[in-house]
């Protein structure tokens, strides 16, 4: 049975669906509220070495982005500005990040997840 950890907060509706589609699956998961427990520089750089992007990873889309003034938004164009904004402001992270056997996946969609976990259940 794979272990799987799950970065998010857990009122986000997209988190609450991938965790229902976890919970009919047999997984080990670990959820990790990075609004509670942080996130730090080397976790963001780890899930990076494992093949997330950071277009992927930063979320310019929702709420907390529109709020940003344009100085954090230039900020984000560097590599380690981005990462330092998403350490100030989890609420940047697109949601969830899920890591499982040394992969990554960010976001959530029933055949993302499925493609993902095909051959490990």
């Amino acid at each position: 049975m794979p272990s799987v950890t799950l970065y998010s907060i857990p009122n986000c509706d997209t988190m609450k669906k991938a965790r229902a589609w976890l919970a009919e699956h047999p997984l080990d998961v670990v959820f990790h509220d990075y609004k509670k427990q942080g996130v730090s520089p080397e976790l963001i750089q780890g899930w990076l070495a494992l093949g997330a992007t950071l277009d992927t990873l930063l979320n310019r889309k929702g709420t907390t982005w529109r709020k940003l003034d344009d100085a954090s938004r230039a900020q984000a164009e560097q590599p380690d500005g981005a990462v330092a904004l998403m350490v100030a402001q989890p609420s940047l992270i697109k949601r969830p990040v899920l890591v499982c056997d040394g992969q990554v996946l960010v976001g959530f969609s029933d055949a993302s997840y499925q493609a993902f976990f095909a051959g490990r259940l």
